[in-house]
């Protein structure tokens, strides 16, 4: 039986890596989908909003049709869904005045969010504040008074299979409640990210993080997609964020196939990308996972 309603959460919690599928572009958010990928073979879903579109009618109906497909496989309702933000975490003013799409997209019922191109600090306490109501007081010496408003609840609550009263004490980020099910992270894309990474991923509230290739190798000057090994200053890059990741407790997400997924996992990778089910089957396997698929 499920002991979490986010199964990435209960699983990172067990020392085990997730694995996630879903584009980062062109998500089809209907309810029939929904259907469909409530029987997914992924720890969870990736809903991709920074250059998908930003469509909270389809979100609503996918999350619906997740409801009424499921549960999951392993006994959850629903798959947990992480939705890639449009808004750049580049600065605190510029997520602060975006923070409406972090309202919008939990008030969907989804279990967590990513910021992408993060590269302050003061852009990712916005964000982990924009994220969080105000009754909750767990360090917000760090981080201010959450901004989430009430409203969202009656829409968000019922896809966790709670009432509202429930759906204010739970929604609340991992790891820095406890029992927190809201699961958040940051890509670190850019020059400027990778120069703060240090900073950036000490802010409370987040719980994985992840270094943007793409991104980070084209602002160098990379036309085509690199991939490991990198070249050389994408790896100090990689080995500079992963190390921050460590000192502050956060999961590393970062891309592996069958042939190298064991290797990402000893390293301590702990969300794995590349959309492949034999990745998950062999890394569930080299990690004796016990809990169900």
């Amino acid at each position: 039986m499920a002991k979490r309603i986010n199964r990435a959460i209960e699983l990172l919690e067990a020392g085990q890596a997730i694995y996630y599928d879903g584009p980062h572009t062109g998500h089809v958010l209907t309810y029939e989908q929904g259907r469909r990928d409530a029987r997914t073979w992924a720890d969870y879903i990736n809903v991709g909003m920074e250059h998908g579109a930003f469509d909270m009618a389809g979100l609503a109906e996918y999350m619906r049709g997740l409801v009424d497909g499921g549960p999951t496989a392993s006994g959850h309702r629903t798959p947990a869904i992480i939705v890639e933000a449009p808004v750049n975490g580049t600065d605190g003013s510029n997520v602060a005045f975006n923070a409406w799409q972090f309202r919008q997209i939990l008030g969907r019922g989804v279990h967590g969010i990513l910021l992408c191109q993060a590269e302050s600090a003061d852009a990712v306490r916005e964000f982990v504040r924009a994220c969080r109501f105000p009754h909750h007081k767990i360090g917000i010496d760090k981080l201010g008074i959450g901004s989430r408003g009430r409203g969202s609840e009656p829409t968000a609550a019922p896809v966790w299979d709670l009432d509202q009263q429930e759906y204010f004490a739970c929604c609340e980020p991992w790891p820095l409640s406890p029992r927190g099910e809201l699961l958040l992270g940051v890509k670190i894309e850019s020059p400027p990210g990778v120069e703060h990474c240090e900073e950036i991923l000490a802010v409370p509230g987040l719980g994985f993080a992840e270094l943007g290739p793409g991104d980070l190798g084209l602002a160098l000057g990379y036309t085509s997609l690199q991939r490991r090994p990198y070249p050389p200053v994408m790896e100090a890059a990689r080995a500079k964020v992963f190390a921050a990741c460590r000192a502050n407790n956060l999961a590393f997400l970062e891309g592996a196939t069958p042939d190298n997924i064991a290797q990402r996992l000893d390293e301590g990778v702990r969300v794995i990308s590349g959309h492949d089910p034999e990745t998950a089957k062999v890394g569930r396997a080299h990690q004796k996972r016990k809990l169900p698929v």
